[in-house]
């Protein structure tokens, strides 16, 4: 397919090089062209604008930062996207964006698919993300041969905003992971044991988890690079404590992580990776 992608960042930059090796043609555009250049050379193209992107374009894709950023991308691809068009956003965001893009685009004769991922860089990487997918059926089965070039775990959750629903679910629960991944360490440490043999003994047990087996050995190594920024998961909490809100339902453990979560970016660490908390509980 001919591809317009918007968003080159630490999984996007990896998501574009995944679809060229399956065959596609890329269009990119993204606000920094230097962040793309090493595109370049592996065929990618550059656009001055998402709207330029998507001319003639069987497919668009939005893998940006915040929701507001997916409103301006989408309004671009909109304006000249041809009907048919499959419009796919696979950055994680509201639910109710969402419904509201899909609306819009099936307006316009596209087929809009909110489409966010779990994996981090790694995933990115490896092209084995989880793809969690909301729209209609058919738009779902035209997008699968992108989606299958560039994550493993690939399911339909339903109508418009089912796919973002069914993220905040994921990070819900990553949320709690980080928080009892962060305590694990800091309480050994507090007791003054060995760390590794720790994290060894943790990971082969019951209270293994991906946090744990990923992130872990990142924090025990010193190394708090971004495989998913502090700001963006700030952002995911935010929006699953907005549905939480509308539906009138309380979730104590993702309220704590937001409070902790906020702590680690007030501290200036929103711009590294999301193992950061556990510098927070170290410096306690």
């Amino acid at each position: 397919m001919k591809i317009a992608f918007v968003g080159t960042g630490v999984m996007g930059k990896s998501m574009v090089i995944n679809l060229l090796k399956a065959g596609h043609a890329v269009t990119v555009y993204t606000r920094t062209k230097a962040k793309a250049e090493d595109l370049f050379p592996l065929g990618a193209t550059w656009a001055d604008s998402s709207a330029a992107a998507v001319l003639g374009a069987d497919a668009a894709i939005s893998m940006v930062g915040y929701p507001n950023d997916v409103a301006e991308v989408w309004q671009g691809f909109l304006s000249a996207a041809r009907p048919g068009c499959l419009v796919i956003d696979m950055t994680t965001s509201s639910p109710a964006l969402a419904r509201q893009l899909a609306a819009a685009a099936t307006a316009k004769g596209c087929l809009p698919l909110d489409a966010p991922v779990s994996g981090g860089d790694r995933g990115a990487r490896e092209g084995t993300m989880t793809i969690m997918v909301g729209g209609e059926a058919a738009a779902f089965e035209q997008a699968r041969p992108l989606f299958e070039a560039m994550g493993k775990t690939i399911s339909l959750q339903g109508g418009p905003g089912a796919g973002q629903l069914c993220k905040l679910a994921n990070q819900i629960a990553i949320a709690s992971g980080m928080v009892a991944m962060a305590e694990a360490l800091a309480f050994a440490r507090a007791n003054q044991l060995d760390l590794e043999a720790v994290l060894k003994a943790l990971s082969g047990g019951g209270a293994s988890s991906w946090a744990l087996l990923n992130l872990a050995p990142r924090v025990l190594k010193g190394d708090f690079a971004p495989g998913f920024y502090v700001k963006h998961f700030v952002k995911d909490i935010g929006l699953s404590l907005e549905v939480c809100r509308e539906l009138k339902l309380s979730l104590p453990g993702l309220e704590l992580a937001a409070k902790l979560y906020a702590d680690v970016q007030a501290a200036g660490d929103g711009d590294c990776g999301t193992q950061a908390l556990a510098r927070l509980y170290f410096s306690r």
